[in-house]
């Protein structure tokens, strides 16, 4: 069940993200996306993290995941065509580059920090 429940509140706060927030960026301009993304992603995280919707025992698998994975299948159901997903490859190399060159410096200044004390 819990990985039933991690499904859904990942393809809840994904759907929400995908339909929602450009709504309201599309309406209201800089100040409606700023909105949206606080009321969706705390909505989202409460249901998810805190009442426990989401269990990801302790993996890196998080809300954003789930919320790449609905925007990514949007884009190719709206096309009609998986070509739309061969498309965005590069970009979603480029991005995955960029979270592990992060993860590593953090990791390493993290390190330093704790031998530091």
């Amino acid at each position: 069940m819990k990985h039933l429940g991690t499904i859904l509140g990942a393809a809840i706060a994904g759907m929400f993200v995908m339909s929602v927030w450009g709504a309201f960026a599309g309406a209201y301009g800089i100040g409606g996306g700023w909105f949206a993304g606080f009321a969706i992603i705390s909505t989202m995280w409460f249901m998810n993290h805190f009442i426990g919707v989401h269990n990801n025992d302790g993996a890196w698998v998080d809300m954003a995941l789930g919320i790449g994975v609905a925007g990514t299948a949007r884009g190719a159901f709206e096309a009609g065509t998986f070509q739309v997903v061969v498309d965005s490859l590069p970009t979603m190399i480029i991005v995955s580059l960029g979270g592990i060159t992060g993860g590593i410096v953090g990791g390493l200044l993290q390190n330093s920090a704790l031998k530091k004390d």
